[in-house]
This record gives structure tokens, C-alpha cells and sequence, in this order.
């Protein structure tokens, strides 16, 4: 096997510290910029995909196969073949959330995707909203009056009304299933659906399974549905699970991308299909723990890559057979390669695992190991039966870890700074968790020296029980006295609520933004409260701002960086370091001592009184001062303890009561000098994995915390000014 080139994606060369070293059998990339060589790349730092795009020579039309210590690779990319004809339907989501840039967009890289159809090719369009509206009821040639009739089509498009994914995805194969079988196609062809939406179905049918089964089922197996998600709010699972379901793809595209040049791309994977129905076999007493064998397409630019394991390694051949059609004819292409003896220094013989630590010097088998789990992880996607998934996450995560391969089911931990740079061994870590992936600098400097945090963060860790979650509950723990405190506050939507407050000291605020919902029927309440927004000021050593909401964390500190809450992140600067954990929780971490933890409640399917919200957990508070303040920021650092005092009895000594007959003692709690009557409750906390008992104070903590529910509300979400203690500010 010879490599003929290597292209980047950028004609203007490979980026700054690429290293190539190549021959006529090898070729090495080496890509490792520094922070200043990133920086000079974007602002903060590299954040994207480095794709290397290469070739080699090929000397049969079976392709490359290579044995090697009992395992195989099979490379299959034909090439010289004429294209087989294609029927599309280009389907197009018109609704309103479409409106301005992506609209326009994807309308003129449609344009130019028309121009590139063949004459052989047969096409319809189809726009929907709420609803279908369809160009033409049946595929048309590739004509050049009905290509500007196409376009002239897509330019009088509007963005208008909701989202019927269903309906939409029914019309389409409808059109290419009554093309097919109305029509005597003498030459064979493949039936594709180009699905592009910006976001959840709304109108129609709206049940993600039901869709699923209605579009497999329509299908049958017979047509390819490649899918592309524009923007945040897109259902990405539901456009992934149709791709996988029917043999197509499906690639993202993020809100500040360009939506046609990524169409366009995307078009060029697919744009000339060479071979259908791809079967390749190899003699099952040889062969055992082969990755796919089966694929309904082959397309010009790709290859089809295929490992296994050798069941015999004292086989002398092994035999290869492909089957395929292309446009005109059956094809049958068929081989024996040789199956060279083992030579020493080519890694260990007879291991499915490397060695603790170790990369296996066998680099077939890594491969062979590569595409195993990336299919174990495809099919645990797919799959609906939860023992299957589990069987299927287990196998994947095992493998994962034994290759030390970064997925979703696993993590990648970094010695900290001043270190020297080790790759740890591999964790597992729970699928609804994320992966952890690997800390950036925004300005290339080291995290301060102190206390290291014990391990990463996420809802099933109990970091702490002081907290506030929900209606919100707060709930305050006192280690030293053990004792848990809990309380409510019935705040109206849009109150800002101070947290903690400790600007003078520390320098470090964080307040709480409320949203309001109606509340369950049949309760005591008239209405839901909840945070939406939780805010944090940190101005030591520098000034940093951070706002959290369900979908986004943006930290400016001179440089703004907005991060989704639904892809996994670390990025630290100068002390700060803000975590997010997909669709979990996001850790904010300043200079080792404090810590914070905001736990994401998202509700697929919300009950009219709930709403996507926030939790605030307080992990560490070391760094925070004696005078820090706030609804729970006034507990920390503080003694509790309970008495039992006869219900009526007066608190004032001078004028002492005698309880009445009758009447039982009632639980006092003393704290900062003020006596609470509490009633002992239970209450879950984190995301109610765990059930605290806690002692309650009544009436919105009216007689537990200092003053009254307006000195804790902030006139704006950074606002740092209190009320309270010596360390009093006027804020910002």
C-alpha cells in the first residue's frame, strides 16, 4: 500500500507546528500548536475538527487487505466505476425559526447542488412548516428547465408556521416509493432523502418513537435518509436515530456555522454512489469477530474499512469475495491474500488486549479494536430494549478502556499544570454524565497553586447538601453540629435573588434569577418558582462574569466565550475554571478553595407547571469569608443547635410563661442568635437521588434568616451590593 498525498481541508496548507514525515509505505501528521500558536488561530484557542485527507494506491480492485498477528484489515474504495443514478427528494424545513441567514443559506446551496445533478438523475423538493408542501408530486428528470423550475421553487419559499417532521419525511418516501414502482427503471439505482431542519417536531405527529417507526416502516429498508441538524434546538438524537435506523448519516451544524457551505459539504460525501447492496464474506472457520460486512451504498471519496480476527493463525490465505451491483451489472470480485508469518517485533501474538499502560504495537488490531467500538457504540444508539443497551455498553466501554480510546463512556484525565504530561489510565464514567474531557487555557496561564479538588463533579457525587434546588428548597448543612436545616422561599418571577454575597472579602457573588409556572392543581400554591438564570461575579484575582442557563454558560473575562450546556467542556483561566458536564451539571472552580455546583433539569416533555431550571449547590466554601452573606452564603462557617422549649413558652426571660396544660414542647433551633421553631421533613436533593432529613423552618424562613425577603433581592444579575455584616458594598 503506497500513499500518494495528503490534502488538508485549506488549500493554503497544513496549520502552524504540522509535522509530515512520509515515505512510500508510512506516513506520520504530528498536530501539537502551542497556546500562542492556537491563539493565533482564534481567539480562544482551537475548537474544531482536524481532518487529513489522503489516499493511496491501489493496486486491485478488491482492494488492500493487511494481516498482522492474528488480526486483518480490509480496505475496499473501487474506483473507475460509473455512477449509478439517483433519486432524491430534497426536503426542506420552511417554518418560522428558519427565518433570515439559515433560510437563505440553505436556499442558495441548494441552488448549487441542483446544478450538480446528472441528467441521469431523477429529483423532487419538498418545503414544510406546519405544512407539506410539496414542488411536484412525482420525481422529475434533470432537465435544465426543470432545474430553474426547482429554483425558482426554493426562492418563493417563506418561513411560516411549526414543525411536522413526520408528515414531511412521510410525503418524501411516498414520492420516491410511487417513482420506483410505477416507473421501469432499466438501470439500478438509489433512493435518497436530503433532510434538513433546524429543530423538534411540533405539528403532527410529535412522538419521537412513533416517528421512528413510521419512517422504518414506510422505508422498508429500501431508502437512505441522511439528515442535517442546524442550530441549539435542534432534536440532533431523533435526526441521528433516523439517519442510523436507514442506512444514512447525519451531520450538525452550530448556530454561528455557515449552513450552505456545510450542506454543500455534506452533498459532496454523497453526490456520485458507485456500488449498492455491498456484501463482503470471508470463510467463517477462518474469520471470527469481523466489524460490518454488509453496506447498502458506496460512494465516490469514501472506503469501506472492514477488521477482524483470525480464528486460525496458521492459515496460509486468507479468501476474500465481494459482492456489489452497480449501474449496469452484478458484480462478484474475488481474492486469496497471503497470510505472511508472524515476524518478531510486531507486537504480542495471541493478546485481544494490550498491556496495562501500553499502546498495542500491533496497529491492525488497534484498528480492528477502533471500529468495534465505534459500532457497539452506533448500535447502542439505535437500540429501544434497555438490557440490550446495557449489554452493548458494557462491551463498548470495556474495549474503550482496555484500547484507551476517548468516548462518550469514558474520560481522559490530565495531570494538572506544573506536572509533567502523562496520559492517566482511563475511567469509566456514567453515559447521562458525559465524558470529561481535557482542560484549556484561555490565555495560556497556569491555574494558581492550592488545594487540588478530589475529583471531577457531577449530580451523582454528593458535593454538599447546602443548596438550593427546585421551588425553590434550600437546604443548609452544619457538618460540625450534624444537622441539616431546610427552608422555602416564595419569590415572584423575576426576582433576583443574592445567593452569596461576599464582594468585599473573597470577591465573589452569585445570584439567582427566578422564572414563574403555573402551579399542579389541587395544591396549596397559586404558583411555581424556579431559577433559570444563576449569575456569578468573581473580581479576584481579576474580574470574570458568568451567566448560567439550561442551554449555555457565558464567561467574559476580556474574552467571551459562550459555552453549550449540551457538549461536555473544561476551560480555566487564571484561577477560574467553569466545567460542563452534557446536559448535567456545570462546576465552577476559583483558585482551588470555592467551588460551585449548578445541577441542569431538563424536561423533554414539560407538564404545564414545570419548567427547565437550575440548581445551586455550594461544593466548597473554604475561600469564602466569616462576612459572606446571601440566602445561603450567611450559614456557612456557622454553629446550630437544637433545644426543645414548651410550645408557647416566652422567649423573653424577663417575662417568663408557664406552658399551658396540654401543650407538648415544640423543636427549637438556634442559630447567629435567632430561635427558629422547626418541624422535622425529609427532602430529596440532587435531581432526587437522595433524600436528606432536614429540620424545616416555616413561613419563608421568616424568623431564620437576617431581615426580611427584600433585603435579598438584587437590582440587577450582577449586582454585588448587601445589606448585611461589615463587609457591606455598594456593588458595581
Amino acid at each position: 500500500m503506497n500513499y500518494v498525498y495528503i490534502l488538508f481541508a485549506d488549500d493554503s496548507g497544513p496549520p502552524p507546528s504540522t509535522v509530515i514525515n512520509q515515505n512510500d509505505t508510512f506516513a506520520k501528521v504530528t498536530f501539537k500548536p502551542s497556546v500562542v500558536q492556537q491563539a493565533r488561530i482564534a481567539q480562544n484557542g482551537v475548537l474544531g475538527d482536524f481532518i487529513i485527507r489522503y489516499d493511496v494506491n491501489r493496486e486491485q480492485s478488491i482492494g488492500d487487505i493487511q494481516v498482522l498477528n492474528g488480526y486483518f484489515v480490509h480496505y475496499f474504495a473501487p474506483k473507475d466505476l460509473p455512477p449509478l443514478p439517483k433519486n432524491v427528494v430534497f426536503v426542506l424545513d420552511s417554518s418560522a425559526s428558519m427565518v433570515g441567514t439559515k433560510l437563505r443559506q440553505t436556499k442558495d446551496a441548494l441552488f448549487t447542488i441542483l446544478h450538480d445533478l446528472r441528467p441521469q438523475d431523477h429529483f423532487s423538493i419538498i418545503g414544510f412548516s406546519n405544512r407539506i408542501k410539496v414542488w411536484k408530486d412525482h420525481l422529475v428528470s434533470v432537465t435544465p428547465d426543470n432545474v430553474r423550475d426547482g429554483k425558482i421553487y426554493i426562492h418563493h419559499m417563506s418561513p411560516t408556521g411549526g414543525t411536522d417532521i413526520n408528515g414531511a419525511l412521510q410525503r418524501a418516501i411516498k414520492l420516491l416509493n410511487d417513482y420506483v414502482a410505477h416507473n421501469d427503471i432499466e438501470d439500478r439505482s438509489v433512493s435518497l432523502i436530503i433532510f434538513l431542519t433546524d429543530g423538534k417536531p411540533t405539528v403532527g405527529e410529535t412522538h419521537t418513537l412513533k416517528i421512528l417507526n413510521n419512517t422504518k416502516e414506510a422505508a422498508r429498508g429500501q431508502i437512505c435518509i441522511f439528515t442535517i441538524g442546524i442550530g441549539n434546538d435542534v432534536d440532533f438524537m431523533l435526526l441521528e436515530k433516523l439517519s442510523l435506523e436507514n442506512c444514512g448519516l447525519t451531520r450538525r451544524v452550530l448556530e454561528e456555522d455557515d449552513a450552505g457551505a456545510q450542506l454543500i459539504g455534506f452533498y459532496d460525501e454523497i453526490r456520485t454512489p458507485l456500488l449498492s447492496d455491498i456484501r463482503v464474506d470471508y470463510p467463517p472457520a477462518v474469520v471470527e469477530q469481523t466489524t460490518r460486512t454488509l453496506f447498502p451504498n458506496y460512494f465516490n471519496g469514501s472506503e469501506i474499512v472492514i477488521a477482524g480476527k483470525l480464528a486460525d493463525r496458521k492459515v496460509g490465505q486468507l479468501h476474500v469475495e465481494v459482492t456489489a451491483s452497480n449501474s449496469k451489472k452484478f458484480v462478484i470480485l474475488k481474492t486469496d491474500v497471503p497470510v505472511e508469518p508472524q515476524r518478531a517485533g510486531h507486537g504480542e501474538t495471541g493478546s485481544a488486549r494490550p498491556q496495562a499502560g501500553a499502546e498495542p504495537r500491533n496497529h491492525v488490531e488497534r484498528l480492528w479494536s477502533y471500529l468495534t467500538v465505534k459500532e457497539l457504540l452506533s448500535s447502542w444508539r439505535h437500540s429501544r430494549d434497555e438490557q440490550d443497551r446495557e449489554r452493548l455498553r458494557q462491551k463498548a466501554q470495556a474495549l474503550a478502556l482496555a484500547y484507551r480510546f476517548l468516548t462518550p463512556l469514558t474520560a481522559m484525565h490530565l495531570r494538572s499544570a506544573g506536572q509533567p504530561e502523562k496520559l492517566e489510565e482511563a475511567q469509566g464514567v456514567s453515559a447521562a454524565v458525559g465524558p470529561e474531557t481535557v482542560m484549556q487555557s484561555l490565555r495560556g496561564a497556569s491555574p494558581q497553586p492550592g488545594p487540588a479538588l478530589k475529583k471531577p463533579y457531577s449530580p451523582r457525587i454528593k458535593v454538599s447538601k447546602t443548596s438550593v434546588d427546585g421551588d425553590p428548597h434550600f437546604v443548609v448543612d452544619f457538618p460540625l453540629n450534624k444537622l441539616t436545616v431546610c427552608f422555602n422561599i416564595d419569590g415572584q418571577p423575576g426576582d433576583i435573588l443574592r445567593l452569596v454575597s461576599d464582594h468585599a472579602d473573597s470577591g465573589v457573588t452569585v445570584n439567582g434569577e427566578l422564572i414563574g409556572a403555573p402551579a399542579p392543581p389541587g395544591g396549596h400554591k397559586k404558583q411555581r418558582t424556579y431559577f433559570r438564570t444563576i449569575t456569578i461575579l468573581v473580581n479576584k484575582p481579576e474580574r470574570s462574569y458568568l451567566e448560567i442557563t439550561p442551554s449555555r454558560v457565558i464567561l467574559d473575562g476580556g474574552d467571551r466565550l459562550v459555552l453549550p450546556c449540551n457538549q461536555s467542556t473544561v476551560v480555566g483561566s487564571r484561577g477560574l475554571e467553569v466545567s460542563v458536564s452534557a446536559n448535567a451539571n456545570v462546576t465552577i472552580t476559583i483558585q482551588s478553595t470555592i467551588a460551585f455546583v449548578i445541577l441542569v433539569h431538563l424536561y423533554k416533555r414539560p407538564a404545564p407547571y414545570q419548567r427547565d431550571h437550575l440548581g445551586f449547590y455550594i461544593s466548597h466554601s473554604e475561600g469564602l469569608s466569616g462576612n459572606c452573606h446571601g440566602l445561603l452564603g450567611q450559614f456557612l462557617n456557622q454553629d446550630a443547635k437544637l433545644t426543645e422549649e414548651p410550645a408557647g413558652l416566652s422567649k423573653d426571660p424577663t417575662h417568663p410563661l408557664l406552658p399551658k396544660a396540654g401543650e407538648q414542647s415544640e423543636t427549637v433551633l438556634k442559630v447567629k442568635g435567632h430561635q427558629v421553631p422547626v418541624v422535622w421533613k425529609q427532602r430529596k436533593i440532587y435531581n432526587g437521588e437522595e433524600q436528606v432529613d432536614c429540620w424545616f423552618a416555616r413561613n419563608n424562613a421568616a424568623k431564620l434568616i437576617d431581615g426580611e425577603y427584600k433585603d435579598y433581592l438584587a437590582a440587577h444579575p450582577f449586582d454585588s451590593e448587601t445589606s448585611f455584616g461589615p463587609g457591606r458594598s455598594r456593588g458595581l
